[in-house]
């Protein structure tokens, strides 16, 4: 009976202190990423994307160049996405709205989101960090 009831919480306890104590991930250092194509976006449209182990957004303006930019919005880390209607880049949790050069114009963020150097090369669309283009 005793050694029922131990395996019984055990079997509870276990998935609880797992949940409770997530495991180490090794920091991903990723300064370059394939983000896409380079005909698979349409003017005028975005892409989301992972850099490493956070999202980006990945812009083709109207006129075909291309920005990219963290898709985490600076005042609660939601996650932004563009608007062709307005050509802005949107965060739905507190209507935060941003250019495509990554500068906030309304709403509460504080600060602007990070951008990335985007380079085409070999019909991809990579996407770097490193000083904006």
């Amino acid at each position: 009976l005793g050694t029922g009831l131990l395996l019984w919480l055990a079997s509870v306890l276990y998935p609880v202190a797992r949940f409770m104590i997530p495991p180490k991930l090794a920091a991903a250092d990723v300064t370059s990423v394939e983000a896409a194509k380079v005909d698979e976006l349409a003017p005028n449209s975005f892409k989301i994307f992972r850099f490493g182990r956070k999202p980006a957004i990945l812009v083709r303006q109207a006129d075909g160049s291309y920005r990219a930019l963290s898709a985490r919005c600076t005042h609660l880390d939601c996650t932004v996405q563009y608007q062709p209607d307005t050509q802005q880049i949107w965060c739905a949790c507190h209507n935060g709205r941003y250019d495509t050069d990554g500068r906030n114009i309304s709403g509460p963020p504080p600060r602007p989101l990070e951008r990335y150097e985007v380079v085409v090369k070999d019909e991809k669309v990579m996407v770097r960090k490193g000083d904006a283009v």
